[in-house]
């Protein structure tokens, strides 16, 4: 079994940098042996949830601006698998949640630079899935129920995104975390400890500083989808935390 995993992917240079995140990943990656990894990305955003269905190596999507060259040479050769696209698209389906492929599309940041940091050569198929930003926690949860027991076949499923993620509030000369970023993640670890739904789909008006932490929820949102693909018997853990530039938080959780 294994559990499902949010993890907050940050800046692009994860990709070439050290920090107290990368090594978290890398150790957590080598305690894994998935049959595949299915990894919704806060940088994909469809209307209708969308499928990567290829059983090619995907391209690279550099999706950002103004990094050294040696991010735009970094290649992650992880192939797909159209069987397990569509087998995902069939358990969507069957909680009438809308589904579309996408055979084209390659890895963005989002995906390439975590899954490179667990697990720096490919070591299963990975399933790319887009996220709807527009749709209530609630939504975003029940989407992640479509895939509950993947984990007991050992697919890893993954959100890829940030708690706290807000350009604004980014302080590059910070040597502490903001404590309204610290507060903000302190609050929905309380609460997923407690399973308690009511108030989490309720962040934005219940949390400390929401609206700080979370000015628009592309990153946010992938925490409800893997929330909702556990085993809500289990307890939530926090796996890992720390912060970047005061307020960039890196809060993994698994479910």
């Amino acid at each position: 079994m294994i559990a499902p995993l949010f993890v907050g992917h940050g800046s692009p240079l994860m990709a070439i940098q050290n920090t107290p995140c990368t090594d978290f990943l890398l150790s957590y990656g080598q305690q894994l042996k998935p049959k595949a990894i299915v990894i919704f990305t806060a940088h994909w955003e469809t209307e209708v949830l969308t499928v990567s269905s290829t059983d090619d190596v995907y391209d690279m999507v550099y999706d950002f601006g103004g990094f050294p060259d040696q991010m735009y040479q970094i290649k992650y050769p992880a192939k797909g698998s159209s069987a397990l696209a569509a087998s995902l698209a069939d358990r969507f389906r069957a909680q009438d949640i809308s589904v579309q492929f996408d055979t084209k599309r390659g890895l963005d940041h989002g995906s390439w630079v975590p899954l490179l940091r667990m697990f720096p050569v490919p070591v299963c198929p990975v399933i790319q899935i887009s996220v709807n930003p527009y749709l209530s926690p609630a939504e975003q949860y029940r989407i992640g129920e479509a895939l509950r027991g993947l984990d007991e076949e050992d697919i890893l499923i993954m959100g890829s995104g940030a708690t706290v993620h807000n350009f604004r509030t980014m302080n590059p000369d910070a040597t502490a975390p903001d404590p309204k970023a610290v507060a903000f993640d302190d609050w929905l670890i309380e609460h997923m400890h407690k399973h308690d739904l009511n108030a989490l789909f309720s962040y934005e008006v219940q949390a400390p500083y929401a609206k700080l932490a979370v000015p628009r929820p592309e990153h946010f949102v992938p925490l409800y989808i893997t929330m909702g693909s556990g085993n809500p018997a289990r307890t939530p853990q926090e796996v890992h935390r720390s912060y970047e530039m005061g307020s960039l938080s890196y809060l993994s959780v698994t479910f």
